[in-house]
C-alpha cells in the first residue's frame, strides 16, 4: 500500500470542522453516501491501475470558497491532499480537556489496537535510519508501551479488510476508496507519531540563548504556548488572571534575556478547540491580549503550516528554531502539532519542546531536536507519485473529450462500452474531487444566475465515469503501445471547439508549468554533519627570540651590502626574464628576495627592476590583438612596486626615478598621480590610451589593492620585543606589565594581544626563581597548546626541584607547586586558592593571565571566573575578543582592587603580616616590586586583516561563489535599534561597491561628489593610499547610511536591498567550476584507484594455478607453503594499493620531512580510531573535535601549523584558543551551535596576522537570513551568575579555619562574598546574597558540617572535595552517615580475598548514577520499552531505603530554603509584583474595606506574603513554598532568586504538565556491557558524549574511593573496597589508554 504524503493533512482537516461549527455538533462522515466519500477521499490515492502512471508535480489554483480554502491549499501544494486531516477532525474525540493528549487516545477500539500491533514489523523497517550518523535504533512499534501516546492511532471508521485486499484488482465504489484511504491516513499518522517520538527522544538539553542573542531569532507556536500554560500543574481552572501571569512570565523570561522571537497562531488551529468552549475563549483572549497589551510580535494571518504565505515567511526570516509542544489538549491536536513539527524539521529548522524549558539568571535551557534528512524524506515520501501540471492538462483534455462524446454519441452506442476493470490511480483523487467540487459550484452559480439561458435537459447525463476511464485507458496504455485510431472529423471539431473555449477561459495558463510549482520538485542535497560545541577564541602566539648585538656592525654591514649586491646581480636578469614569461612566479621570486635582503639600497634597486619589468609586460600585453579583457593583475603588481618605492624608499628617489614613475602612472591612465609626482612635466602627444586601465587611481587602489595598502606602523623598534615592531597599543600592554598593573585587554582575534602574556612570563622569569605566573585557560585543549608554546619559548637554569612550566587540570597534574609558570583551568586554580595548605604557594603569584575572560558570562563555570578575579591579590591580564561592555567589567575589577588595597594597608598598619614566613617575605621583596592596584582598559577595535565573505551555491552544474557584501545583512530596523555593529567592517573594495550602490539609488545625493573616491579628501591625488585612509572612507559611508535612515528610510531600505546583489565580477567569473560527469569520473579513478596496472590480475593466477596441488603424502606441507606465498603476495599487493600517489593528496610534502612526519604520526598508536586519522593525515586531510583524544588533537594541530595539512574539518573546538591559522574558513550546514559567537571565533582563524594579507569566509548551504544574523549581531555583554552555593560557603569556612594566615584567608572569603558581578551596583541583590549566606551557614551547622564557631567538622572535607557535584555530595554524606553503603556492601570471601557480587556492584552503580550520573531524557522517552535487548535505556529507581534518605535530605533543604524565601520577600518590589510581567498592567488599587461580603469572601486567613499575588488566585499560599514543585511558579519574581539555587536532589523530576523526566541509564548500561557503542544505539548519546560522561563518572568514583580511604582508618573497610572494585572495573572497561 502506498502511503499518502503528510502534507495532505492540513488541506483536509478543517472541511469537517467547518461543518461542525455550522451545525454546532460533531458529525462523522457517512461512509455510505457519495458526499461523505468525496469529503474523505481528498488525497493522492494511487492504486496501481496503470492510468496516469507518470509522477505529478502540481496543479494551478482554482477559485474555491473560504469554507474549502484548505482544499485549495492542498492542490496548490503539489496535489498531495488526502483525507488524513478530514479523518482527524471528523472523528472528534470524547476526551477530557483537562489532560494533555499525544497522538492516541484510550477510546480507541480494540480492532485498531490489534491492527497496529500486527503492523510492527513494517514500522521497524520504516524507522530504520539510512545513515550511521543518525544512530539508528531499529525501533519498532513494539518498543512503545501500550500506554504510549505514540503507539496507537485512533480511528472511528470501520475498515473492511477484504475490500482493502481487493481494491487494486477490481473496480471499487467511492465508499471502499474512502475506507482504504482512511486506512492509509491512519498508517501515515502512526508512522509520523513514531518518527516524532524517536526524534524528540533523542533531543538534548541545550542553552537556547547564546551570547549573541540578536542572532538567535526564533518562533514560538502560539497554541503550544497556550497548551503549556493552561496545563501548568499549579494553574487552577477558571483563574484567568493567573493564566495570563504564567504566559507573561514565560515570555518575559525570554525578553529579559534579550531574546528575539515572534509568536504564530494559525487560523486553522482554532477549529481544534470548538468542542472546548472554555479553551476557545481563553485562546482568543490570549491572542487579543498579546496583540493589544504587549509589544510582542504576533502573527495570525497564516492559515496553517502548509500555506504559501508561511513558506515565504520561513524562507525570508529562517528562524533559528521553533518552540512547540508535542502534546495536544486532544489527540487530534497532537496530530496537528506532529505535522507542524515534521514540516518544520523538513525545512531544516530545529525544534524545542515547550514543556521542558528551564531558566536561570542568565540562560534558558530546553530540549532541542535537530533536523535531519530523514524528516525531509518522510515529508516528501510520495513526492514522485503525484501528477505534474502537464499531466493534469492531459487529464483535462481527456475530460473534454469525454464531454464531447457524451454530447455527440447516442445512448445505444454508449451502452456498448467495454468494461474496464482498472481503477483510477489514487494520486488522481484530488483532481477528480476538484472536478466534482467545481461542478457543484457551477451548478450553484447557474441556479443563482437568472439571466443565463441554460438547457437543463442534459443535467442527468452530466458525467460518465466509464467513458472517461475508457478514454484514459486508450491514451495512457493502448496508444503508448502503438495503437493509433482516428477520432473522426465531427468529433474532432467539437472537441477542438470545447478545448479552445477552456483555454480562453483559463487564459492559456494551463499550457506552461507554474514556476512556483515546478520549483517544489527540486530537491536540495542534505548532509548531516557533526554537531558544534561551546567555543572560545584562539590565542595569538608570537615566538620570541633573543638576539645578541653586534660589536662590528658597520664593518659587517659593508660586507653584507657587497654580498647582497653580488647576489642581486646574479638574480636580476633571471628574475626580470621570469616576470616576462611567468609573471606570478617571477613576482613571487622577486618578493622572496626582497623579504630576505637586509640592505635597503639593494632592495630599492630590485623594486625598480621589478617595476620596469612589469611595465614592459603591460605594454606587450596591451598591444596584443586578443587582449580585449586586460589582465589587471599586471597593473596591480606595478602599483605594489610604486607603493613600496614611494613609501619605503622615498629618500633614495632621484629625479630620474620620479620621472620614470610619473611616466608609468601616466601610461596606465593615472594622470593626476603623475602630475603630483612631476608637476612641471608636459604632456605627451603620443596616443597612450590603449595602455590605460580606464579607471580612476583611487578607485583602482581601493578595488584591486585593498590587501596591499600600507598601514601606519611604527618603525622604531622596542628593546623589549625582538621578533617584531609592536604597535602603539601593544607597547601600552608592555608598559602595564612593567608597572605591575592590571589590565582588561579587548582586541579582535588575530590582532596580536596574547604576546603580552608571554612578555609577562619572560619578565617574571628574569626577576628570580620565586615568582609564579599563572595562565588560566578555559579548556584542557588550550592548556596543552600553551604548555607546548611555553616549553619551546623559555628555558632557564633553576635550582634542583624547580621547573619552568607546570600543568594542573582535573585529570592531569604535573609540577604544579614547583614551577614558575603554571598553566591551568579555572576550577583547578580555585582549588589552589581555597586550599589552606596551598596559601604559601599562592603568595608567590606575581601575575595571573586570564585567557578568554568572556567565559565570565558563560553557561558552565562562570561563577568560578568571578571567584578567581575576586580572590587574587596580584596583578592580572584579562584577555578577550568578544566583550561589548568592557567598561562595566573594568569598573567591577577596579572596585575589587580597591578592596585589596584597603586590606593591604590595614594589614601593614596592624603588623599582622609578620605571622607569615619572614625569610620568604624578604626574598620576595628583593626580587619583586610591590604590585599596583590600578586596572586599565586597553580596547583595540581594528582587525589587522580584512575578512571577505562569500556565499556558495550549486546551480545546475555550476558551483557558484558570490561575494557577500556586509551591508546586505543590515536592515533599517536593526540599524535604528542597535546601530551598525562595531566589528562589521568593510574591505576597501566593499566600500567602493557601497558608494556605487548609494550613488545609483540616490543620484541627487548631496554628498555624491564629495564621497566619490577620486574626490574624497583622503584619496585625492594621493599616490599611496594608506589603510587608515580607507578606514576613514568606510566610517564616512557608515555615517551616511545612518543619516539616510534619518532622512529617508525608504532609500536606505532600497540601498540595503541593492547591496545583496553586489559581488565582484572577477570573483564570480573565476569561481564558476562546471562539474562534468566524465571529467569527475576520470579524476576519481585516478585518485582513488592507485593500484598499479596488473596488480589485481597478478593475484588471480596465484590463486588459480598454484593452489592446485596433488593429494600425495606431502600435499599438506606443500599447500601450507603455497598459501604462505599467496598471503605474502597479497600483502605485497595491499601495500601497493595503500600507497598514496603524489597526485592524490592535499599534503605539502616539502613542509615536513618523512622522518619527522612518521615520528609525529606514531603518537597516534594506541588511540581510539587512530588508524582512520592516520590514513587521512597522510593525504593532508585532518579533523578536529572535542571527542578526540588529546594526542590525536595535538597531532592534527602540529601538522597543520607545520603546513603539512591543507584541509581540516572541525567543530568549534578550533575556536577554543587553538593556534591553527588558515587562509580560509568554510561554514557548511546550519547547526544549533553555529551562533554568532562561534562564527566570530572560527572566522578569526582566517587571515591571521603575519600569515595572510586577507582572510576569506565561505558559507555553503546556510540560509541567507541566518548569514545576515551572524554578521550583524553585536558582541555579548557580561552579566554575573548567582555566585554562592552551599559547597562554596563550606570551602570558604574551611579556608578561614585552616589557613596559616587567618587575616588573608578572611579577606579572600569576604572578597568573594561581597564582590559578585551579579550584585555590582545592585544593592537589593547584595542584601539577598547576605541572607543566602546566613541561611547556608544555618543549614551547614544544622547538618553537622560546621560547629557553632563555624569551624568545619565531620565529613566537610569529603563534601568540599566533591564540590563539582552539589547537591549530590551532601546526599552522599547522608547515605554514609545512615550506614546504607555498609549495609549494601557485604562481601563474599573467595580464596581469602573480599570481593563483591555483581548484584551488589549493580546496586551501587544505580545509587551512584542517581547521584553523579544524572542525565535526563525528554518525558516522551519514558514510553520506551526495549524488548529483545539487554540494554538499559532508563535508569532504575533508587532502592527504597536510599530513596527515603534522599527524601529526608530534600525535606530539610526545603524547610530551610522556604524560610529563606519568606525572609527575603521583604526585598521584593511589591509595586511590580501586582503588575503583569510583560504588559505591566497594574492590578493594585485601593482596598474595599466597607463591604461585609467582600470581607467574608476574602478573609486573608492564610499567609500569602511571600508568594506572587497572581499565584494566590490558584490557591497557592506561603506554605506551598515548602513544595519544590510549586516554588518556581509561586515565588515573587523581583527577588532575583531562582529555584535552581535550591540544592535539592530530585528523585523524580516533572515538567510543567506533570510528566516525569526519565533518567538515562547509560552508566548502568556501560557497567553491564562495557560498550560505548551500546550507549550510542540505545541511550541516544553520540560517541564523544558517551566517552566523556563515562570518563567523568569514573573520575568521581575514583575521587570518592580516595576520599573514603583517607577518612577511614581501616584499609579493609567494605565500603572502601567496594568503591575500589568499582573504580577498577570502570577503568578496565575504558581501557588503559582512556582511563582517568
Amino acid at each position: 500500500m502506498n502511503c499518502p504524503n503528510i502534507t495532505c493533512v492540513l488541506a483536509v482537516i478543517l472541511v469537517e470542522s467547518e461543518q461542525q461549527k455550522e451545525e454546532g455538533k460533531e458529525s462523522k462522515p457517512n461512509t455510505g453516501d457519495v458526499a461523505g466519500a468525496e469529503r474523505a477521499l481528498s488525497g493522492p490515492c494511487w492504486s496501481s491501475s496503470g492510468l496516469c502512471p507518470r509522477s505529478a508535480q502540481g496543479l494551478p489554483e482554482h477559485p474555491i470558497p473560504s469554507c474549502a480554502s484548505c482544499w485549495l491549499l492542498g492542490v496548490r501544494r503539489k496535489l498531495q491532499t488526502t483525507g488524513l486531516f478530514l479523518w482527524i477532525m471528523a472523528s472528534a474525540p470524547t476526551v477530557s480537556s483537562e489532560k494533555l493528549s499525544p497522538s492516541n487516545s484510550d477510546s480507541e477500539s480494540e480492532s485498531d489496537t490489534e491492527s497496529d500491533s500486527s503492523e510492527g514489523s513494517e514500522t521497524s523497517d520504516s524507522l530504520s535510519s539510512f545513515d550511521r550518523s543518525e544512530e539508528e535504533d531499529h525501533l519498532s512499534s513494539e518498543d512503545i508501551t501500550e500506554e504510549s501516546a505514540f503507539g496507537k492511532i485512533p480511528c472511528e471508521f470501520e475498515i473492511n479488510e477484504e475490500t482493502l485486499a481487493n481494491v487494486e484488482a477490481t473496480d471499487v465504489s467511492s465508499c471502499d476508496l474512502e475506507r482504504s484511504e482512511l486506512t492509509e491516513c491512519k498508517e501515515v499518522l502512526r508512522k509520523l507519531s513514531m518518527l516524532i517520538w524517536k526524534t524528540l527522544s533523542k533531543s538534548k538539553m541545550v542553552s537556547l540563548l547564546k551570547d549573541f542573542v540578536e542572532s538567535e531569532f526564533f518562533l514560538i507556536d502560539g497554541d503550544s504556548l497556550f497548551i503549556t500554560c493552561v496545563s501548568n500543574v499549579n494553574f487552577k481552572k477558571g483563574q484567568t488572571l493567573h493564566f495570563f501571569y504564567i504566559v507573561e512570565q514565560f515570555l518575559h523570561d525570554f525578553i529579559q534575556k534579550e531574546a528575539k522571537f515572534v509568536i504564530v497562531f494559525f487560523k486553522d488551529a482554532e477549529n481544534m478547540y470548538f468542542k472546548y468552549s472554555e479553551h476557545l475563549v481563553l485562546r482568543t483572549m490570549l491572542i487579543q491580549h498579546l496583540q493589544h497589551n504587549t509589544d510582542v510580535t504576533i502573527h495570525t494571518e497564516f492559515s496553517n503550516c502548509l500555506s504559501p504565505e508561511w513558506e515565504i515567511f520561513l524562507k525570508e526570516y529562517y528562524p533559528h528554531f521553533l518552540i512547540v509542544s508535542e502534546m495536544g489538549i486532544t489527540f487530534h491536536q497532537a496530530h496537528f502539532l506532529n505535522i507542524f513539527i515534521i514540516h518544520t524539521l523538513q525545512k531544516k529548522i530545529d525544534i524545542v519542546q515547550t514543556l521542558g524549558i528551564e531558566s536561570d539568571v542568565l540562560r534558558i535551557h530546553g530540549y532541542y531536536a535537530s533536523s535531519c534528512y530523514l524528516h525531509k524524506q518522510f515529508f516528501e515520501m510520495d513526492l514522485t507519485k503525484t501528477p505534474t501540471l502537464s499531466e493534469a492538462v492531459d487529464l483535462c483534455r481527456m475530460h473534454c473529450l469525454s464531454v464531447t462524446l457524451l454530447r455527440q454519441l447516442p445512448l445505444f452506442q454508449r451502452a456498448k462500452s467495454r468494461l474496464i476493470t482498472c481503477v483510477w490511480d489514487r494520486a488522481l483523487s484530488p483532481f477528480r474531487g476538484m472536478l466534482k467540487k467545481c461542478a457543484f459550484f457551477i451548478l450553484k452559480q447557474l441556479e443563482s444566475r437568472n439571466n443565463w439561458h441554460v438547457n437543463f435537459a442534459g443535467l442527468p447525463d452530466l458525467t460518465d465515469d466509464l467513458l472517461w476511464k475508457n478514454i484514459a485507458y486508450y491514451y495512457e496504455i493502448e496508444h503508448s503501445r502503438g495503437l493509433t485510431l482516428g477520432l473522426g472529423d465531427t468529433l474532432m471539431r467539437e472537441y477542438l471547439k470545447l478545448w479552445d473555449m477552456v483555454l480562453t477561459l483559463s487564459g492559456s495558463g494551463m499550457i506552461s508549468d507554474d514556476p512556483a510549482v515546478t520549483s517544489l520538485s527540486k530537491k536540495r542535497e542534505f548532509d548531516e554533519l557533526t554537531h558544534w560545541h561551546s567555543s572560545k577564541p584562539l590565542c595569538d602566539d608570537f615566538e620570541r627570540a633573543r638576539c645578541n648585538s653586534d660589536e662590528n656592525q658597520k664593518r659587517q654591514l659593508a660586507k653584507l651590502e657587497k654580498r647582497e649586491e653580488e647576489r642581486w646581480s646574479n638574480l636580476s636578469l633571471f628574475i626580470e626574464k621570469e616576470i616576462q614569461e611567468n609573471p606570478d612566479s617571477g613576482i613571487k621570486r622577486l618578493e622572496d628576495f626582497l623579504q630576505k635582503c637586509p640592505v635597503k639600497s639593494i632592495k630599492f634597486t630590485a623594486e625598480m627592476v621589478g617595476l620596469d619589468a612589469c611595465f614592459k609586460l603591460w605594454m606587450e600585453h596591451c598591444v596584443k590583438p586578443e587582449a580585449e579583457s586586460k589582465d589587471i593583475s599586471i597593473v596591480t603588481n606595478m602599483m605594489k612596486r610604486i607603493h613600496s618605492i614611494c613609501e619605503k624608499y622615498s629618500e633614495l628617489l632621484q629625479k630620474t626615478h620620479q620621472q620614470k614613475l610619473a611616466k608609468y602612472l601616466k601610461y596606465i591612465g593615472f594622470d593626476n598621480l603623475a602630475h603630483s609626482l612631476r608637476p612641471q612635466e608636459s604632456g605627451t602627444e603620443k596616443d597612450i590610451s590603449k595602455y590605460s586601465v580606464h579607471m580612476g587611481a583611487a578607485r583602482f587602489q581601493l578595488t584591486y589593492m585593498g590587501p596591499y595598502l600600507f598601514r601606519e606602523e611604527r618603525s622604531d623598534p622596542d628593546p623589549r620585543v625582538h621578533h617584531f615592531i609592536p604597535d602603539t597599543w601593544q607597547r601600552e600592554l608592555l608598559d602595564i606589565v612593567d608597572k605591575n598593573e592590571s589590565a582588561v585587554i579587548v582586541a579582535p582575534t588575530s590582532s596580536g594581544k596574547t604576546y603580552a602574556s608571554y612578555y609577562c612570563m619572560e619578565r617574571v622569569l628574569r626577576e628570580g626563581d620565586e615568582g609564579v605566573v599563572v595562565y588560566v585557560a578555559p579548556t584542557k585543549a588550550l592548556v596543552n597548546q600553551v604548555v607546548g608554546t611555553i616549553c619551546s619559548l623559555f628555558t632557564k637554569a633553576l635550582p634542583k626541584g624547580l621547573v619552568v612550566c607546570g600543568v594542573f587540570t582535573r585529570d592531569y597534574r604535573h609540577d604544579t607547586l614547583n614551577c614558575q609558570i603554571l598553566v591551568t583551568v579555572p576550577q583547578c586554580l580555585e582549588i589552589l586558592l581555597l586550599s589552606p595548605h596551598s596559601q604559601k604557594w599562592v603568595k608567590r603569584m606575581r601575575y595571573v593571565i586570564f585567557d578568554e575572560v568572556h567565559c565570565l558570562g558563560g553557561e558552565i563555570g562562570a561563577e568560578v571566573w568571578e571567584h578567581l578575579l575576586a580572590m587574587i591579590r596580584c596583578p592580572f591580564l584579562a584577555l578577550s575578543a568578544t566583550i561589548s561592555n568592557p567598561e562595566h567589567l573594568t569598573e567591577w575589577l577596579v572596585l575589587i582592587k580597591r578592596y585589596w588595597q584597603h586590606v593591604e594597608s590595614t594589614v601593614d598598619n596592624s603588623g599582622s603580616s609578620q605571622n607569615a614566613l619572614k625569610d620568604s617575605k624578604k626574598q620576595q621583596r628583593k626580587t619583586a616590586e610591590k604590585p599596583s592596584y590600578k586596572v586599565r582598559l586597553v580596547w583595540y577595535k581594528e582587525r589587522y586583516n580584512d575578512l571577505e565573505k562569500y556565499v556558495c551555491s550549486l546551480k545546475d552544474n555550476d558551483f557558484l561563489i558570490e561575494h557577500y557584501h556586509p551591508c546586505a545583512a543590515l536592515t533599517v530596523k536593526h540599524i535604528k535599534k542597535y546601530g551598525i555593529p562595531v566589528d562589521l567592517g568593510f574591505s576597501p573594495r566593499e566600500s567602493v561597491l557601497l558608494y556605487d550602490a548609494m550613488a545609483h539609488i540616490w543620484p541627487e545625493w548631496p554628498r555624491v561628489q564629495e564621497l566619490e573616491p577620486e574626490e574624497f579628501s583622503c584619496f585625492k591625488n594621493k599616490v599611496v593610499i594608506m589603510r587608515a585612509d580607507a578606514k576613514k572612507y568606510e566610517e564616512e559611508l557608515k555615517k551616511e547610511i545612518i543619516r539616510w535612515i534619518q532622512l529617508d528610510p525608504s532609500k536606505s531600505c532600497f540601498l540595503l536591498l541593492h547591496t545583496e546583489s553586489l559581488w565582484d565580477e572577477r570573483a564570480e567569473t573565476s569561481s564558476r567550476c562546471r562539474c562534468k560527469g566524465k571529467e569527475t569520473g576520470r579524476t576519481r579513478r585516478g585518485m582513488l584507484d592507485p593500484v598499479p596496472p596488473g596488480t589485481r590480475a597478478d593475484c588471480t593466477p596465484l590463486s588459480a594455478q598454484q593452489v592446485q596441488v596433488p593429494w600425495d603424502s606431502g600435499a599438506r606441507i606443500q599447500r601450507v607453503i603455497l598459501w604462505a606465498a599467496e598471503i605474502k603476495e597479497i600483502k605485497k599487493n595491499l601495500r601497493k594499493r595503500s600507497e598514496v600517489p603524489p597526485e592524490c593528496t592535499y599534503a605539502e610534502r616539502s613542509a615536513v620531512d618523512a622522518q619527522t612526519l612518521m615520528k609525529i604520526l606514531r603518537r597516534l598508536k594506541g588511540t581510539r580510531r587512530g588508524y582512520k586519522l592516520y590514513s587521512l593525515l597522510r593525504r593532508g586531510i585532518g579533523y578536529h573535535h572535542g571527542s578526540m583524544g588529546i594526542r590525536q588533537r595535538q597531532v592534527v594541530e602540529m601538522l597543520f601549523r607545520l603546513k603539512h595539512l591543507k584541509v581540516v574539518t572541525a567543530t568549534s573546538t578550533l575556536a577554543l584558543g587553538i593556534n591553527m591559522p588558515c587562509k580560509s574558513v568554510v561554514f557548511t550546514e546550519d547547526s544549533v551551535f553555529l551562533d554568532a559567537l562561534n562564527f566570530r571565533q572560527m572566522s578569526g582563524r582566517a587571515g591571521r596576522r603575519g600569515e595572510d594579507l586577507t582572510g576569506s569566509v565561505f558559507f555553503y548551504n546556510i540560509p541567507v537570513p541566518k548569514i545576515e544574523r551572524l554578521l550583524k549581531s553585536n558582541v555579548p555583554k557580561l552579566k554575573g551568575q548567582f555566585p554562592l552555593t552551599l559547597s562554596l560557603v563550606l570551602r570558604l569556612m574551611l579556608l578561614v579555619a585552616k589557613a596559616d594566615d587567618k587575616e588573608d584567608a578572611k579577606a579572600k572569603a569576604l572578597s568573594v562574598l561581597q564582590h559578585s558581578l551579579m550584585s555590582f551596583k545592585q544593592p537589593n541583590i547584595r542584601r539577598m546574597l547576605k541572607f543566602y549566606f546566613i541561611y547556608s551557614l544555618q543549614f551547614l551547622v544544622t547538618e553537622g558540617f560546621l560547629d557553632q564557631d563555624c569551624t568545619p567538622i565531620g565529613y566537610s572535607g569529603l563534601v568540599t572535595h566533591l564540590h563539582y557535584h552539589e547537591p549530590s555530595n551532601f546526599v552522599l554524606v547522608s547515605l554514609l552517615v545512615k550506614g546504607l553503603f555498609h549495609k549494601l556492601c557485604v562481601p563474599t570471601n573467595i580464596k581469602g580475598q573480599k570481593t563483591f557480587s555483581e548484584e551488589v556492584m549493580e546496586t551501587l552503580v544505580v545509587v551512584l548514577a542517581h547521584l553523579f550520573g544524572r542525565n535526563y531524557l525528554p518525558p516522551c522517552a519514558g514510553d520506551f520499552k526495549k524488548r529483545f535487548s539487554h540494554s538499559v535505556v532508563t535508569l532504575k529507581d533508587l532502592p527504597k531505603d536510599f530513596a527515603a534518605v534522599v527524601e529526608e535530605h530534600n525535606d530539610r533543604i526545603q524547610k530551610n530554603f522556604a524560610s529563606f524565601l519568606l525572609t527575603i520577600s521583604k526585598l521584593a518590589d511589591m509595586r511590580k509584583e501586582y503588575q503583569l510581567p510583560l504588559s505591566e498592567i497594574d492590578f493594585s488599587g485601593k482596598e474595599c474595606a466597607d463591604s461585609e461580603l467582600v470581607c467574608h469572601l476574602m478573609p486573608g486567613v492564610e499567609s500569602r506574603t511571600a508568594v506572587s499575588p497572581f499565584a494566590c488566585l490558584s490557591n497557592i499560599t506561603d506554605q506551598d513554598l515548602f513544595d519544590v514543585n510549586v516554588v518556581k511558579d509561586a515565588m515573587l519574581r523581583t527577588i532575583d532568586v531562582d529555584a535552581k539555587n535550591l540544592p535539592l536532589l530530585f528523585l523524580n523530576k516533572y515538567d510543567k504538565s506533570g510528566r516525569k523526566y526519565p533518567l538515562n541509564g547509560y552508566v548502568l548500561n556501560f557497567h553491564k556491557h562495557g560498550s560505548l557503542s551500546a550507549l550510542t544505539e540505545d541511550n541516544w548519546l553520540n560517541m564523544g558524549d558517551a566517552f566523556n560522561l563515562i570518563r567523568d563518572f569514573a573520575l568521581v568514583t575514583q575521587a570518592i574511593r580516595i576520599s573514603l580511604s583517607e577518612l577511614c582508618d581501616d584499609k579493609n573497610d567494605n565500603v572502601v573496597l567496594a568503591f575500589t572494585q568499582l573504580s577498577e572495573a570502570f577503568n578496565r572497561k575504558l581501557g588503559p589508554k582512556e582511563r582517568p
